[in-house]
């Protein structure tokens, strides 16, 4: 699953990462946790950076498995028509040792930011829509740690996702576990477990 991700890549290096039509100006962020606002692409054009809340429908469902979401009613329709991108730059995984959890954060090997293949929707009486990770099997870095990780999207499939015209089938070929070689991963602090820790001490590798 995911259940923590950073985004703190300046806005012109995310305008450019994600060939952007306007500059976006975003506070940066080391502990984005669930029922926050996170900041995501909604269509192929034009586009722009939106806010929406991390926690999808009345269960604030964060992490859907990319295998079983079509056939989920809650994700069905959006997996046809309602697909998003939710912007980051590394997330947080925690391993299983003996009765406790060690975190670890996870990133591209060039500290790139990167994409998060995510659904949304827009409930009527809600101040901002909302939406879910999808997750994937983990690739060959984050077996060790967890059994799934989030879908990191290729950067010539986001027009494809995106684009509400692209037939569900297509955009399903974005859906798959990133190269084992494109992240790198290390074990940090307990310090990101608690979501009001927001600073740089949350990557911080442990001693």
């Amino acid at each position: 699953m995911c259940g923590r991700f950073t985004l703190t890549a300046p806005g012109d290096a995310l305008a450019a990462a994600f060939d952007l039509d306007e500059t976006p100006f975003l506070a940066k962020r080391w502990n984005i946790a669930p029922t926050q606002a996170v900041a995501a692409l909604r269509r192929a054009r034009p586009r722009v950076v939106e806010l929406l809340r991390w926690g999808l429908g009345e269960r604030r469902l964060i992490n859907a498995r990319v295998e079983t979401a079509g056939a989920r009613p809650a994700f069905r329709d959006a997996l046809s028509a309602r697909r998003c991108l939710v912007l980051a730059d590394g997330f947080y995984e925690w391993q299983r040792v003996g009765d406790a959890k060690q975190p670890h954060f996870v990133r591209r090997r060039d500290g790139a930011p990167f994409a998060i293949a995510a659904l949304w929707e827009s409930p009527p009486d809600a101040p901002m829509p909302s939406c879910v990770l999808l997750t994937t099997t983990a690739n060959e870095v984050l077996r060790p740690v967890h059994d799934r990780m989030p879908v990191i999207v290729d950067p010539r499939d986001y027009h494809a996702w995106l684009d509400s015209a692209t037939p569900r089938a297509r955009a399903a070929d974005a859906l798959r576990p990133l190269a084992p070689g494109a992240l790198v991963a290390w074990p940090v602090s307990t310090h990101v477990n608690a979501a009001r820790n927001d600073d740089p001490g949350c990557i911080s590798p442990l001693r």
